[in-house]
């Protein structure tokens, strides 16, 4: 090759470096009703049905080993994946930790609690089948997520509904950051209604749980470029655009943020979710900006004032920092008894009478069916004018033969009438018209 070419190829900036590609999972073989698994403590359950698909993994309706088959009605399911796979494997380290059904009813107990929202650990081990190895998890039972009633719902939950949710999650937040770890991956989705009793819910999947201080030693605040965006992006903490790993705090900005997306419909960032740079960068704006934020969130609406203040305990906290959780709950309950509202543990998803004003796009608020009342208050809104009503039609049909009843006098009164009077003289205007009567401002003509 020549000298030039050579330098000029020299000269060439290097093409930037690819991020490394996640390692691959393999998918679960779906296994037929009936298949018998066997725990580590030589327990056997029967499959039913699959049910759902978490990750790589499928979820089937479970049973204790019995001659009957595992009906619909079933009391657990079990959560199965190919072994290679680590985010079940990882899922059980938490459960075996944290979440063991004494562990769980120890803490409910010493503070007088009717339920918390983390789901049992029953039992889990290896299964064979085909030559392959998978591993599996027994838990109990779940009805539906709340990303389905958040969609049922035309995307907003009520205001009394949303901080009830937010009590019950600090409960969750609070109880696993005791047991050394954080979730990091709050959202609708991962929050299921209970099987049995709809008012109860449940955080689940903690495949991104993280042991943040293991052994009572917190981890150090460090940022990792390899890391950066981890989570779901709409909702995952600043300190996790940035690569740090998951903490406390984070957890309490995660379920900020899903608070006010129930409320309001949408965050500012979600037009640009495929852009995390630009997710972090307004995230950072808010944080700084938490009026701001809100007013872009509930532009024509009272705001939540204690979500805000729910914003600013939160930005306080220092990364290693253990949360007021009891100061966090103060404000929820305020704002409960600011709407009228109280904490009865019922949860109730109804669709609000007026949307949240958040950023939601304009034309689906435009397609959703309102009654009656409330599309004449939504015409007097964005007209800025008073609503114009139509006479009632009975009162419309007697104007009508009222004044055509008027017209036919006046032709008959004309008929009746002599001759009108010779041309005036020149210079004088002649009559074009007869004033059949006059009544305020109004006058009966007939020309």
């Amino acid at each position: 090759m020549p000298p030039k070419a050579r330098a000029a190829k020299a000269a060439k900036p290097a093409a930037p470096r690819k991020a490394r590609a996640p390692p691959k999972r393999k998918l679960a073989d779906k296994f037929p009703p009936g298949e018998v698994l066997t725990d580590n403590a030589k327990k056997s359950w029967k499959l039913g049905v699959p049910v759902g698909q978490g990750g790589f993994g499928l979820i089937y309706l479970a049973e204790e080993v019995s001659a009957k088959v595992v009906g619909d009605d079933a009391r657990y399911v079990i959560k199965v994946e190919p072994s290679e796979n680590g985010a079940l494997f990882s899922e059980l380290k938490f459960y075996m930790r944290a979440a063991k059904p004494d562990m769980i009813q120890s803490w409910t107990k010493s503070r007088k609690m009717k339920y918390l929202g983390v789901p049992k650990y029953w039992s889990s081990g290896l299964h064979e089948n085909g030559g392959k190895k998978y591993r599996f998890m027994v838990m109990d039972r779940f009805g539906t997520d709340l990303q389905k009633k958040f969609e049922e719902c035309g995307k907003t939950f009520p205001r009394s509904l949303v901080l009830q949710l937010g009590l019950r999650l600090l409960d969750v937040l609070e109880y696993i950051h005791e047991h050394e770890y954080v979730h990091a991956d709050i959202k609708a989705s991962n929050l299921l209604l209970s099987y049995g009793d709809p008012h109860k819910v449940y955080l689940v999947d903690y495949g991104l749980a993280y042991r943040y201080s293991p052994e009572g030693v917190p981890k150090p605040y460090k940022e990792d470029p390899k890391r950066c965006h981890d989570g779901t992006i709409e909702f995952t903490s600043i300190d996790a655009h940035k690569g740090v790993s998951p903490s406390r705090r984070g957890d309490l900005e995660i379920l900020a943020y899903c608070m006010v997306q129930w409320l309001c419909g949408r965050l500012p960032w979600e037009d640009r979710l495929q852009d995390p740079v630009y997710v972090r960068d307004c995230k950072l704006r808010s944080r700084e900006d938490i009026p701001g934020f809100m007013s872009k969130c509930f532009p024509s609406q009272d705001k939540p004032g204690e979500i805000e203040k729910f914003l600013e305990q939160v930005k306080l906290l220092e990364y290693s920092e253990e949360p007021p959780y009891d100061v966090l709950r103060s404000i929820l309950q305020a704002g409960l008894k600011a709407i009228g509202a109280k904490d009865d543990g019922k949860l109730v998803f109804t669709t609000p009478a007026k949307r949240g004003a958040g950023p939601a796009s304009p034309a689906k608020k435009a397609t959703k069916r309102k009654k009656p009342s409330e599309e004449e208050e939504g015409y007097e809104e964005a007209n800025d004018s008073p609503v114009k009503k139509r006479p009632a039609p009975r009162r419309k049909a007697a104007c009508y033969l009222l004044a055509s009843a008027l017209r036919m006098s006046a032709v008959i009164w004309c008929l009746l009438t002599p001759p009108p009077p010779p041309p005036p003289r020149k210079g004088v205007a002649p009559e074009s018209s007869v004033t059949l009567w006059t009544r305020g401002s109004v006058e009966a003509v007939v020309i």
